[in-house]
C-alpha cells in the first residue's frame, strides 16, 4: 500500500502520483458499484503489483470539492484579470471570490498584461476592493514582471487559475510549466477565447500542484442559504452586528449598517450591487428546488 494524489482521470482510469512514480490505476470493485466520482486532487491509498499499474483502495476525506471545474482539495484560487483586452468581468470575479470564501480557499487576484495595460483603470477597480483584504499582484507573461512574486505564492499550494477567456491564464502557467506547453486560445470578436484541453490535470510545481482547468470562465454559485452570502463578502463583516435586524439581508431593511457603509465608501458600490444580484439569484434557485 502507498499513498498518492490523482493527477487526472479518463473513462474510469486514474493517474496517481506517488513519490516520483505515476501509476495507471483502476478502481476496486466496491468503488465501481457505488459509482463514486474521483477527482484530480483527491488523496488516495493504492495497492501496486510492482509495476506502474495499481488499484485505488481508499480515498481520503476532502478539504473541499469544486463542481465546475471538478477538482478536489484546492488551497489557492488565482483569479486573473487583464489590464488590456478583455475588460474585467466584475460579476464573474465576485462569483469566484464567493466560491473561495464558501469553500475556504485562499483567493489571489492577479493582473495580467500589465506591459500593455491601463493602470489607471486598474487602480479604480482595486479601490472597490480596498476593504476586502484581497491581494492584487501585477504580472506580464511577456516581460516576466511579477512572476517571481506569484511563484512564491504558489509554493506548496494546490492552485487553480480562474478568469475570463483571453485574460492570459494559460500564458502565465506556461511560464511556470514550459515543458508542458499548455494550449492557449485567442480572444474572438465577442471576447471569447477557447482552450483546446478538455480534461483537468494537475502538474507538480514547487512543492504543490498547478491545475489546468479549461472552462473556468463561467461559474454557478454553490448551493447555499441566501442568508450565508453576506458572510462571503469580508468587507461586510465589521458592520453586520450593527444592523437593526439580526436577519438583515442589507437590501430594503431600515437601519442597515451595510447600506450606510456603502454610502460612506467603506464598501464598494459595485461590490454591493453584485451582492444584491447574487442574493436574488440564490433566492430564485432556492424557490426552484423547494
Amino acid at each position: 500500500m502507498t499513498e498518492g494524489i490523482i493527477l487526472k482521470g479518463y473513462s474510469g482510469f486514474y493517474y496517481v502520483l506517488s513519490g516520483e512514480i505515476v501509476y495507471d490505476c483502476a478502481l476496486r470493485g466496491r468503488h465501481k458499484l457505488t459509482k463514486e466520482t474521483f477527482l484530480p486532487g483527491d488523496r488516495v491509498r493504492i495497492s501496486t503489483d510492482g509495476s506502474d499499474r495499481a488499484t485505488i483502495e481508499e480515498v481520503f476525506p476532502r478539504r473541499n470539492r469544486l463542481v465546475r471545474p471538478p477538482v478536489a482539495n484546492v488551497s489557492l484560487i488565482v483569479v486573473v484579470l487583464s489590464q488590456s483586452n478583455p475588460k474585467p468581468d466584475l460579476p464573474l470575479l465576485d462569483r469566484i471570490l464567493v466560491l473561495a470564501e464558501e469553500e475556504q480557499i485562499r483567493p489571489l487576484i492577479v493582473w495580467s498584461k500589465v506591459d500593455v495595460g491601463e493602470p489607471e483603470q486598474a487602480a479604480i477597480l482595486e479601490a472597490q476592493y480596498k476593504n476586502t483584504g484581497y491581494r492584487f499582484l501585477k504580472t506580464s507573461a511577456q516581460t516576466g514582471e511579477g512572476l517571481d512574486e506569484l511563484r512564491r505564492e504558489l509554493v506548496g499550494e494546490t492552485t487553480v487559475f480562474a478568469g475570463q477567456s483571453g485574460v492570459g491564464k494559460t500564458s502565465i502557467m506556461n511560464r511556470f510549466l514550459p515543458e508542458v506547453d499548455l494550449k492557449t486560445g485567442s480572444v474572438g470578436e465577442k471576447g471569447r477565447g477557447r482552450h483546446t484541453t478538455r480534461h483537468i490535470e494537475l502538474f507538480p510545481f514547487v512543492g504543490g500542484y498547478l491545475a489546468d482547468t479549461p472552462g473556468f470562465n463561467r461559474l454557478y454559485l454553490p448551493g447555499m442559504d441566501p442568508a450565508r452570502l453576506q458572510y462571503c463578502f469580508p468587507e461586510f463583516s465589521p458592520h453586520l452586528e450593527d444592523c437593526r435586524f439580526a436577519s438583515c439581508l442589507h437590501r430594503r431593511e431600515p437601519d442597515c449598517r451595510v447600506k450606510e457603509a456603502v454610502e460612506d465608501g467603506l464598501v464598494g458600490r459595485r461590490r454591493y450591487e453584485n451582492y444584491l444580484y447574487l442574493l436574488q439569484e440564490l433566492e430564485e434557485k432556492e424557490k426552484t428546488y423547494r
